[in-house]
């Protein structure tokens, strides 16, 4: 990784703008309902309090649109994260203002404050200069800890970093540095998993996969759509009509390509899409009409996890089915659980994919665990991320 992180510069007793991503789902009193993310930013807070620095945390939470919802404020956030610190972390109402930048001006070392839901300000999406600005008083030097939002250029992650020195998190660099090992220096065999619904997500990932693995195992309901685009009949499988051509062009290319792409070759099908619905298991030419594919079967199952078996490096990314539902849950399940015992370097990103690994209890299978979706897929496709370039970089 070529950016500087808090152990390349001097942050004691520095006040320290630390961005992180405590985008948590809450319960439905309103209280954390899975702390992963804001355990997954401890490291790099507890070293900076370590150093005798003060942090001034900023997080989203959910989308409100610039507006100030109450069911999103951070309150629980800041609770959950004092508990799991041993100290107290000071919630503020706002995002910025005089009120703000007085507590701010006052903290001490060891101090940790968290802004309210960046997202209640409209600036923070545009990535408003002002706000920027307004944030950027609020520290001294800039972490970005928060690799699930990097590829978005917002005020927190891109305009407040162009305004002071800004270096990465732990958490931003130990999923770069992962992420990018499996661009540039995978152990072969590489195996991908690719699943999940639509394939209009994944399609620029699967045209990078197809020269980078050697493998690409694909399920759930994204299948249907390339089944359809070599003319087998689907039922009333999920499909995606408007990605036909560029699926067509697709499996054209995989001829030619360096990874073997495999698709199911049976599956599991309900007469209707209901945990309770009438289910049977055919083979992938065999759907009957008014029926929908729902999850891999057992062949391919046992076909899928002989490859993984076989691996040294292993990504994961979306469900083989419906798994929340028990009768179309074996091949996510099956799946899953050969990634965690496999010995290879494994990495599984997407929030599907990690709320199967928690149903399972698989989580200390796994090499790396992505907290960020949307931001890995587009590094593994070999965009550049905004919150990552905007950085500075190491000196060479």
């Amino acid at each position: 990784m070529r950016k500087k992180t808090i152990e390349d510069i001097d942050v004691s007793g520095r006040r320290i703008l630390l961005r992180a991503d405590l985008n948590v789902p809450l319960n439905d009193e309103g209280k954390v309902a899975d702390d992963t993310r804001i355990r997954s930013t401890l490291p790099t807070i507890e070293y900076l309090l370590a150093q005798k620095a003060s942090v001034v945390l900023m997080s989203h939470l959910d989308r409100p649109k610039g507006e100030v919802v109450e069911s999103l404020r951070l309150n629980s956030v800041a609770d959950d994260l004092g508990e799991l610190l041993g100290i107290e972390v000071r919630k503020l109402d706002h995002v910025v203002g005089g009120e703000v930048e007085r507590v701010c001006d006052k903290m001490s070392h060891g101090d940790v404050v968290m802004l309210e839901n960046l997202r209640f300000d409209p600036g923070e999406t545009s990535n408003d200069p002002v706000l920027a600005a307004s944030l950027a008083r609020l520290g001294e030097i800039y972490v970005d800890d928060a690799f699930g939002a990097s590829h978005r250029a917002h005020a927190s992650t891109v305009g407040v970093a162009e305004l002071l020195p800004a270096v990465a998190g732990l958490l931003m660099e130990k999923e770069l540095v992962t992420l990018e090992g499996l661009l540039n220096n995978p152990a072969r065999p590489f195996v991908a998993v690719l699943g999940g619904s639509k394939i209009g997500d994944k399609l620029k990932v699967l045209k990078c996969f197809m020269q980078l693995v050697d493998v690409l195992l694909i399920g759930g309901g994204m299948c249907y759509t390339i089944m359809k685009a070599q003319g087998l009949k689907i039922g009333d499988s999920i499909f995606e009509e408007e990605m036909i051509p560029e699926v067509e062009e697709v499996i054209e290319h995989a001829k030619k390509a360096r990874a073997e792409l495999l698709l199911p070759e049976d599956l599991v099908i309900a007469e209707t899409f209901d945990e309770a619905a009438n289910t049977r298991l055919v083979d992938k030419e065999d759907i009957p009409a008014h029926w929908q594919g729902l999850d891999i079967g057992p062949r391919t199952i046992e076909k899928y996890v002989g490859r993984i078996d076989e691996a040294e490096t292993i990504f994961w990314n979306g469900p083989m089915g419906v798994f929340e539902w028990a009768p179309f849950a074996e091949g996510t399940r099956r799946v899953g659980e050969a990634i965690a015992a496999s010995p290879a370097v494994s990495v599984a990103g997407g929030g599907d994919t990690i709320a199967a690994i928690k149903m399972y209890g698989l989580e200390e299978g796994f090499t790396h665990i992505s907290t960020g979706g949307g931001a890995a897929m587009e590094l593994l496709e070999g965009e550049s991320l905004p919150g990552v370039e905007v950085l500075q970089d190491i000196d060479t």
